[in-house]
């Protein structure tokens, strides 16, 4: 179990900061953010994975993508992300 967490942990970092390497613009997150946001990217990418080649029943509907999943999910997350906060930011 507790490899299971720090693989996630780990695999979340590399896709987050990949994804913030491959977007451009400038993006304000600490390593904490870039976790979240890799791991979320993850089950994102494990979601859209579903959808496109079929859900395995049996494993659930939401679930971990590998690293390239991982990274694709990661960038919509930060491409939405970065789209909401501009949103706010521009009514000030």
């Amino acid at each position: 179990m507790l490899g299971l967490i720090i693989s996630i942990i780990v695999i979340g970092l590399i896709a987050g900061a990949l994804a913030r390497l491959i977007v451009p613009g400038k993006q304000s997150m600490s390593i904490l953010m870039t976790m979240v946001l890799g791991i979320i990217g993850s089950f994102v990418g494990g979601f859209l994975g579903a959808l496109i080649f079929g859900a395995d029943l049996e494993e659930g509907f939401f679930q971990p993508a590998g690293i390239i999943g991982s990274i694709i999910g990661a960038i919509i997350v930060l491409v939405i992300y970065q789209a909401v906060t501009k949103r706010n930011g521009s009514r000030r």
